[in-house]
């Protein structure tokens, strides 16, 4: 087997940050009016600034393909560049369309020459999906490099127009009608971005992270679905799209982004350090021997809650060895701990010997990965 490495790393997040107090001049008010949940949303998850690929009026600037193409491009200069890759893998939890596949449709724009793709299906471990089957590639000899990516364009599911077919339905019936908390809710925690992974079988430069191990479960044997698009729950039956009237779609805005909070605050946390634990456990190595951990988290909300839960199974992790970049870039999902590992990789912090832990949970039917990588 080959040892693999991670040899660059890129990110892109299109037009200037947006700061709380500018979102609905973005997203707009449904009904007209300022939400009731945004500042209570805000102040729990603690984002202060994030990325929309939209633009003053609410047209998108750069479509999910566009935004994971420029960032696959910043991977490369005069020493390799796209026509020497073997595979692209691009995960995104919304494509810019059902079908084709994000990764045809990145590839369309990267363009230069015939390569072999993967798309990932999935939410915020679709960018880890990706990266896994990068990974297993170059291991095992079939690919002697290539490029995985996390990338979302979310942003234009969260505009006010989205819901205004569900308001007016509301407005015939309630005196101060206003969208379920379910729908509102992630308005205020998703935004968009991209970021990208160069993999080969040796070494690159003054900086590169070997792979040591990565693992990735599913508990949607035991848990139901908590995040989810293009579906409702009817009669407490989860009700797809295409079962629906299209007439439907818009009056029960079937393809904004839901969350059940309730589900979410019960098990995210306590199913993601179980898992952890149990593969560091597996791997035998503790916190005390790993310099940096990334964690994925959707709220500063859960942050608190992840160190105490870490510290409850006797794994507690030092406030130094944290980095996260939630408050400053936003929660953008698959790309998230893209973008974490591309600010940590050119930050010059990063010394040889140094480990660093990937932990990426996704809510939407409960997985997890995590990955161990060594500076080298």
């Amino acid at each position: 087997m080959n040892e693999v490495f991670i040899t660059r790393t890129s990110s892109f997040l299109p037009n200037e940050a947006v700061e709380n107090d500018n979102m609905e001049q973005i997203l707009g008010m449904v009904g007209g009016h300022l939400s009731r949940v945004r500042s209570i949303i805000l102040r729990q998850n603690g984002i202060k600034k994030r990325y929309y690929s939209l633009d003053r009026e609410g047209k998108i600037v750069y479509t999910n393909a566009e935004l994971t193409a420029i960032a696959v491009n910043k991977l490369f200069d005069q020493a390799i560049s796209f026509k020497d890759i073997d595979l692209l893998a691009c995960g995104t939890s919304l494509p810019d369309q059902l079908f084709p596949s994000h990764a045809v449709m990145t590839h369309g724009l990267l363009g230069n020459k015939p390569i072999d793709l993967l798309s990932p299906s999935g939410v915020c471990c679709a960018g880890m999906h990706a990266f896994k089957h990068a990974y297993l590639s170059v291991l095992s000899g079939m690919s002697q490099n290539a490029v995985s990516t996390g990338s979302e364009l979310v942003s234009p599911v969260l505009r006010a127009d989205n819901f205004e077919e569900e308001y007016k339905m509301l407005s015939l019936v309630e005196e101060k009608p206003i969208i379920a908390f379910e729908k509102d809710f992630l308005r205020w925690m998703l935004s968009d971005g991209a970021g990208a992974f160069l993999f080969e079988n040796r070494c690159r430069g003054d900086l590169s992270l070997r792979i040591d191990w990565l693992e990735s479960i599913s508990y949607a044997n035991e848990l139901g679905v908590c995040m989810y698009a293009g579906a409702i729950f009817e009669n407490e039956r989860f009700k797809s799209w295409k079962e629906a009237d299209p007439l439907e779609w818009g009056r029960e805005s079937y393809f904004a982004v839901k969350q059940d909070t309730r589900l979410l605050g019960a098990h995210v946390i306590e199913k993601g350090v179980d898992f952890v634990c149990e593969n560091l456990c597996k791997h035998d190595i503790g916190f005390n021997e790993i310099d940096y951990v990334l964690p994925h988290i959707s709220s500063m909300y859960f942050f608190d809650k992840l160190k105490k839960g870490f510290e409850m199974k006797g794994y507690p992790v030092a406030d130094e060895q944290w980095f996260l970049n939630l408050p400053y870039v936003g929660n953008v999902g698959s790309a998230s701990i893209y973008l974490m590992l591309d600010e940590l990789f050119h930050s010059g912090k990063l010394k040889q010997g140094h480990r660093v832990l990937l932990i990426v949970p996704e809510s939407s039917r409960f997985s997890y990965s995590v990955a161990l990588l060594t500076v080298v």
